[in-house]
């Protein structure tokens, strides 16, 4: 099993949820978060300067058996991409173990 984690821009989250729905990944958790990124300039609108260092993002976590983790990992970046800096961050990570707490499954079975 892994963990895959994404920090993405809040403006794509429904894009990316939609897209995790459509290949059968139903369950996930996800948070607001601020970060600071690579961008260091601030941006101008209608005349007034706005500081971008403290970038505003959402953050996932997904479990997923092996099988479904490459198609998880392509389907976050392709719902998530603009092309422009700033798209976000994937991590994975290991899963030892699973469990359900109604029912006391496990790993896999714990999952669906």
């Amino acid at each position: 099993m892994k963990k895959i984690e994404a920090i993405i821009r809040k403006s794509k989250f429904k894009a990316v949820k939609d897209a995790l729905h459509e290949i059968e990944v139903n369950f996930f958790t996800y948070w607001d978060v601020t970060g600071v990124g690579n961008e260091k300039k601030g941006q101008v609108y209608r005349g007034i300067s706005y500081s971008t260092t403290d970038i505003q993002r959402r953050y996932l976590s997904i479990v997923v058996s092996d099988e479904f983790e490459e198609k998880t990992i392509q389907t976050i970046i392709e719902a998530a991409k603009t092309g422009e800096v700033g798209d976000g961050k994937v991590f994975v990570s290991d899963i030892q173990n699973t469990f359900r707490i109604r029912t006391g499954e496990k790993d896999k079975e714990a999952l669906n």
